[in-house]
């Protein structure tokens, strides 16, 4: 029986060196990258600074040694001679990495799981106990070393994972042979770096299962579609509303199912609601710059929107960078001193001062940037595949090791979830625009500096925005820090009101009523401080988003007028929603791209 397991799993892994031997240049191309390189060259010299520094302080490197050694005596101890105490080490909330219960009966493996804990907690602990260390350097090997303990964990390999063993026995090893066929065509998928399937590719359609909200493309242009959503109440609010969602994903995040679209429910409070959706890019929009997506994005939908509704004012959403596309916008009009044609603006989850990135800052130096540039110069575009396992090893353990080892390790099938679906539906940047977002916004955060950023011949000041704006972020958020978007609101002029949600990027924006799953926080003084702020706040049950429905109310006319008709004379409808750009996916070369 196990013969013919171990005979054919050889075959399968003669069949995956071979696939990896046949695209041998391309992998060899991928591994001597310029960010590659990049990343190496400065892990280097960050570790021989860190080194440096520790030797000139012995004293603090001995004393955690010593107190690492007293407590692996201490697991040896209580396991082999008291098995029935407690464990000496926990693994920190919410790591589900060591959830099975063999984990502790086992007494090999809880002596494994244990001295791996306390190993990686010790040694993160040293790396940020030497001083005189520059902190950025710090931050990155804390966050280099973290991938690298994370990838070791004993959970990620079957020889020491005492689940995995029992599995693979009790199924013949058929979860190994499944899970390879699965990482095959994952290898075959991916670009540079394994980008690890989270859901069933299959179980959505776009326009049928996910984006459903009825509504007709009005506008198309070479870089994005207009969406005007079909109305579900006889009378609707005065104003318009538009969302400019980021260009760096794909916009039905935010109209998913019926059960957590924020469009249809906002359609249901009788908004008129507008979106925008953008172009993947590919080869030939390399030379698409950040302020096209003002002049030739943003302005244009405002503009078609007006022509449609009779309306020269809107309210305007803008999620991440899609925000920070939406607030360019705003102190463009007002640089050119054009009429007001966003009466409120709605920030989620975004950055205008770059100075605290979250995370990401990690990669965030001129020597990782410049090598990016390079790369993305011969290719054309940043490929929004490399951009997804970036941000999945960002949270590394529930987002990338997890499902490394669910699928190929126990060789589940991946799960139907539309939020994995979107998240796995990626979109590239254009070189022109990844360079500038890169450069000027995260390393030299000219977007708060005067005269830092000229869009469509002008420079734009963000003090020049002045209208009531609402920004919401969420305390969890590792892609756009709060404390960083708090910063960020207190450079723009106008009523400003900062609401903190609870949960992280998504799932604290995505936050339907109905579900009353999170709350958020309220501060009507904003102080200079955002951890101050945060003390003297209110928490709130609910979501957000009623809260928000109030705030906008004030910027709509008093009464209600009848549903605007779809489209115009000068801008007819096209086609049914979703439209066509959205359905664009990756690799956008080998995809039949819309045109």
């Amino acid at each position: 029986m196990y013969q013919n397991f171990f005979s054919e799993y050889l075959v399968k892994v003669q069949e995956a060196n071979a696939h990896w031997w046949k695209n041998w240049e391309a992998n060899k191309q991928a591994l001597n990258s310029p960010v590659n390189n990049a990343l190496r060259e400065i892990n280097f010299d960050d570790t021989a600074k860190l080194l440096e520094q520790a030797a000139n302080q012995p004293q603090a490197i001995v004393k955690l040694q010593s107190q690492w050694w007293e407590k692996q005596l201490e697991i040896w101890q209580n396991i082999f001679l008291d098995p029935s105490n407690t464990s000496c080490v926990e693994p920190e909330k919410g790591d589900k990495r060591f959830a099975d219960e063999a984990w502790q009966s086992d007494v090999v493996s809880n002596f494994i799981k244990q001295s791996y804990i306390l190993f990686s907690k010790t040694y993160l602990e040293a790396i940020e106990s030497v001083e005189g260390l520059d902190e950025k350097a710090k931050e990155r090997l804390m966050f280099f070393s973290r991938q690298t303990i994370n990838a070791l964990s004993p959970s990620n390999f079957i020889a020491t994972n005492p689940e995995l063993r029992q599995l693979t026995i009790d199924k013949n090893g058929a979860n190994l042979m499944t899970g390879l066929e699965q990482l095959k065509e994952d290898v075959e998928s991916s670009a540079e770096i394994l980008k690890i399937r989270m859901t069933n590719q299959k179980a959505f359609r776009i326009g049928q299962d996910i984006a459903t909200t009825p509504g007709d493309v009005v506008y198309r242009n070479d870089l994005f579609e207009l969406i005007q959503y079909k109305p579900m109440t006889e009378q609707v609010n005065a104003t318009p509303l538009l969302i400019v969602p980021p260009y760096i994903n794909k916009y039905y995040i935010l109209d998913l199912r019926e059960k957590n679209s924020m469009v249809r429910w906002l359609v249901e409070q009788g908004h008129t609601v507008f979106m925008m959706s953008w172009r993947n890019p590919g080869v030939a929009q390399r030379d698409v710059e950040f302020g096209d997506y003002v002049t030739e994005g943003v302005t244009k939908a405002v503009s078609a929107i007006e022509d449609i509704t009779g309306k020269e004012q809107i309210n305007a959403i803008g999620y991440c960078i899609g925000g920070t596309i939406l607030a360019s916008t705003i102190a463009y009009y007002a640089a050119k001193r054009m009429k007001k044609r966003i009466k409120s603006a709605t920030f989620l989850t975004t950055i205008l001062d770059f100075q605290q990135p979250g995370d990401i800052g990690v990669y965030i130096n001129k020597p990782i940037i410049d090598a990016v540039e390079i790369q993305n110069d011969l290719r054309g575009y940043m490929d929004g595949r490399l951009m997804n396992v970036t941000f999945s090893l960002l949270r590394e353990n529930s987002l990338y090791w997890n499902y490394y080892v669910e699928h190929y390790l126990k060789g589940n099938d991946p799960v139907d979830f539309d939020l994995l679906y979107w998240n796995s539906d990626g979109t590239n940047l254009s070189a022109a625009t990844s360079k500038f977002m890169l450069q000027e916004l995260y390393l030299n955060n000219k977007l708060v500096q005067n005269k830092g950023v000229k869009i469509g011949g002008v420079w734009i000041d963000l003090k020049k925005i002045n209208i009531p704006s609402y920004f919401i972020s969420t305390k969890e958020d590792h892609i756009a820090l709060w404390q960083g978007t708090y910063k960020g609101a207190l450079h723009i002029g106008g009523q400003k009101t900062f609401v903190l949600g609870q949960s992280g990027h998504i799932a604290g924006i995505v936050n339907h009523p109905a579900k009353n799953k999170y709350g958020f926080w309220l501060n009507e003084t904003l102080s200079d401080d955002p951890d101050t702020w945060l003390t003297e706040a209110s928490h709130e049950d609910g979501s957000w988003w009623t809260h928000w429905n109030n705030w906008v109310a004030q910027y709509e006319a008093e009464e209600k007028v009848a549903p605007y008709p779809t489209g115009s004379e000068q801008y007819p409808s096209l086609m049914p929603a979703p439209g066509r750009y959205v359905k664009v996916t990756l690799p956008v070369e080998t995809s039949e791209h819309a045109q």
